[in-house]
């Protein structure tokens, strides 16, 4: 028979045993790990003095206050920003972002036979800035513009060399002498800040690269920038033609720099480092040391910064399918 002691005491039990579940449920739910955990690292395929990696570097610091844990930067130069990327992809790590121009890759399907990674893999997160792009020349070359350059090429068919830092910038300076009829040697590097030397020297006769890199030869006299391959003019150089006043809008592009996670990264994770990136370059201070890096500052999230790099993609199909390149298998 159940008294009504025990009733009562069978009721205690159920009222305890909810608020145990209650108790143990949002402890459950609090264990879940937040992010970073570790080390963060950022690999950027550019090296050391480059104007993304000083970009990256600047971030970093200030990132890694934010986040408590440090944010390293890696170095992987040469391949056409394929070690870069393989490394990042291959990493298979939510703490571990790729810092880079679009640029460097988004030109990859048409200058490659075969790519070993699918770009399908390198998820827009954040875009931190755009690139101030310098089109140059050694100042002992008898040219004082880009239209100087090119009637020089004209009359010296074979005889002149080139270089770039990004393949994108490669694919279209290679459809425009292609389209123009001209005849120009392209010397390949594996890191894009050895021709900003050779150029300075005399040894390569047109170098068209991140303003960050070619800057300490201009300063010093060796170079001469000709334009910038920007869609705006630079306000700290406002001299200096874009390359569509230049006449030659073919060859403009802005060199799109930000954050790509990994395919498998969690989308809550991947709006949380787009916030922060977009909240510390927002930051007044940020945006003037960048500058001094050559870079102009331009934070978006993950949507806009898709956006753009699809836009860059379609100026690289739309060259291809003029000159009737396939895309590469991957």
């Amino acid at each position: 028979m159940i008294t009504i002691r025990t009733a009562l005491r069978a009721l205690a039990l159920a009222i305890a045993g909810v608020a145990v579940s209650a108790l143990v449920v949002p402890a459950a739910v609090s264990a879940q790990p937040s992010w970073p955990q570790r080390n963060v690292r950022f690999i950027v395929p550019l090296g050391p003095g480059a104007g993304v990696d000083i970009g990256a570097r600047l971030l970093a610091d200030r990132l890694s206050a934010r986040w408590g844990k440090p944010v390293v930067v890696e170095n992987r130069p040469g391949g056409d920003a394929i070690v870069a990327i393989t490394a990042f992809i291959g990493a298979h790590d939510d703490h571990t972002l790729l810092f880079a121009p679009a640029a460097t890759f988004t030109a990859h399907p048409y200058l490659h036979d075969r790519l070993p990674y699918d770009q399908a893999d390198l998820i827009p997160v954040a875009r931190v800035s755009n690139t101030i792009v310098a089109m140059t020349a050694p100042s002992s070359l008898k040219v004082s513009t880009f239209k100087d350059l090119i009637e020089e090429v004209r009359a010296r068919p074979g005889r002149m060399n080139w270089a770039t830092a990004t393949g994108f910038s490669d694919f279209l300076f290679e459809a425009y002498l292609k389209n123009a009829g001209l005849d120009m040697s392209k010397v390949p590097y594996r890191d894009p800040v050895q021709p900003a030397t050779d150029a300075a020297e005399g040894r390569i006769e047109f170098y068209w690269a991140a303003f960050a890199i070619a800057r300490p030869h201009l300063d010093g006299g060796k170079l001469k920038l000709l334009a910038v391959s920007n869609t705006v003019h630079i306000p700290d150089l406002p001299q200096v033609p874009t390359i569509a006043e230049a006449g030659f809008p073919a060859l403009t592009y802005d060199g799109l720099v930000g954050v790509f996670a990994p395919r498998e990264m969690a989308a809550d994770v991947r709006e949380r480092i787009a916030a922060d990136v977009t909240a510390v370059a927002a930051d007044p201070e940020i945006g003037q040391r960048l500058l001094t890096t050559g870079q102009l500052v331009s934070p978006s999230g993950g949507a806009e910064f898709a956006a753009a790099i699809d836009r860059q993609r379609a100026v690289v199909a739309g060259i291809a399918k003029d000159m009737g390149i396939a895309a590469a298998a991957h």
